[in-house]
């Protein structure tokens, strides 16, 4: 087997580099990234690559595999031209592949593609319809590009795809881009409706890529611990935290007055995705043999330095949450009065 792994130079890419590489001596690796950063991993060959304008062809070479990490969008930046960007570059992988008879492709994509809607089964399985929010461009460039892989299966006889759908990626000491968008979502005032939520750990993810890497798996798989965190674990989890809660419609507005204001981080299409569960079974992936080593409380634990107000008793935290939640919806109705009084000056 010859491996090339796309985006190699990413917080993902260089722990699956490693991890691919210790299964085998033999494995051959190639590690490419835009970003100059040769692969400190002994036996594991880098290439620096553009791979919106420089020829595929000779990257992929020889390969039997291709594991497409390279990302230029995240969940907190719905740029409509990185998403342009991102679906251009997998194309031009895609043919680069075909042209080259690889055999094999894997690419990540998200558990936010099911979308979060109210009836959704708990938990969502491979077998449900894609159906990610409208309005949350994130997910829906993760479909755009499950639909182009899926696309070059059936026109490349005899060559597999094997599509991941992670849930929320989390690492030690760091909660993941995707964890911290829907933390902040729910805080302040917030959508009603209290979800489970999953936590993966990285290492877990790259355990998961490994398994369908070696099996040649050609299919749909979701990634998750098993099971979920239930609301009231999670609120224990989470600790101090103000929240004032709101219809969805009233959640969703004010989350895109603040975005548009620069007030937020967080983009609006995410708040649906606070409000209704999109957890997601892990039974197909297990029966490839995957065992994730972190359960979803484990895994955000690991995530998170505890503070002194972790510390506090219950009741305390509570007091003071109530409090917090307060004095946070005074400043949201004092920032909205604001933002009023700009609107109608500019409109004069």
């Amino acid at each position: 087997m010859r491996i090339v792994v796309t985006g190699a130079a990413g917080a993902i890419g260089r722990r699956v580099v490693a991890r691919l590489a210790a299964i085998d001596a033999d494995l051959d690796v190639l590690a490419v990234d835009r970003i100059n950063q040769p692969s400190d991993v002994f036996g594991v060959g880098f290439k620096r690559v553009d791979l919106s304008t420089e020829d595929l062809t000779t990257v992929l070479a020889g390969a039997t595999t291709v594991v497409h990490l390279a990302s230029s969008t995240s969940p907190d930046n719905p740029d409509p031209l990185a998403s342009e960007l991102e679906v251009a570059i997998f194309r031009r992988v895609l043919d680069a592949a075909s042209s080259v008879g690889v055999e094999h492709v894997v690419v990540l994509s998200t558990a936010m593609v099911y979308g979060a809607w109210h009836a959704n089964p708990v938990p969502i399985t491979e077998n449900a319809s894609i159906r990610p929010n409208p309005d949350f461009g994130w997910a829906n460039l993760r479909a755009e590009i499950e639909k182009l892989a899926v696309e070059w299966r059936q026109t490349n006889r005899g060559a597999g795809v094997a599509v991941l759908r992670p849930t929320s990626v989390v690492s030690n000491d760091d909660l993941g881009q995707l964890a911290r968008v829907l933390h902040a979502a729910r805080r302040g005032v917030a959508a009603e409706g209290d979800p489970p939520v999953q936590y993966l750990h990285v290492d877990d993810l790259v355990s998961a890529i490994e398994i369908v890497v070696m099996a040649k798996f050609d299919g749909v798989a979701n990634v998750a611990p098993d099971g979920w965190i239930p609301p009231d674990a999670l609120h224990e989890l989470e600790g101090l935290s103000a929240r004032v809660r709101v219809p969805q419609w009233a959640a969703r507005g004010l989350a895109a007055l603040r975005w548009r204001m620069g007030w937020s981080p967080t983009p609006p299409g995410v708040v649906p995705y606070t409000a209704n569960s999109w957890v997601v079974s892990n039974d197909r992936l297990r029966a490839l043999g995957w065992n994730p080593n972190f359960s979803n409380e484990e895994a955000w634990v690991a995530s998170h330095e505890p503070g002194r107000l972790d510390r506090l008793p219950a009741r305390r935290r509570q007091e003071l949450a109530l409090g917090l939640a307060a004095g946070a919806l005074a400043a949201v109705l004092v920032g909205v009065a604001i933002a009023v009084v700009r609107i109608r000056r500019r409109n004069r």
